[in-house]
């Protein structure tokens, strides 16, 4: 089963970086304790579905930031 894209470029471009500036603060130790895990989780989520081009919230909700004409 393949699942179908449901970000645009953009969105997928935003999810990296903005995975990869809470991956470092919690590196960085700017984040601590549960402040830190969450970052990891939060972190690790939009790197996956930055790279891979799907996001399951988008899937249930039928929600897409991918143009139609793709």
């Amino acid at each position: 089963m393949r699942l179908a894209l449901n970000e645009s470029t953009p969105d997928r471009i935003i999810r990296i970086v903005v995975g990869v500036v809470l991956a470092a603060l919690a590196v960085a130790g700017v984040a601590s304790g549960v402040a830190a895990i969450v970052a990891w989780v939060l972190a690790v989520i939009l790197v996956v579905t930055g790279v891979v081009g799907f996001c399951p919230l988008y899937a249930i909700f039928r929600f897409s930031t991918r143009s139609a004409s793709r």
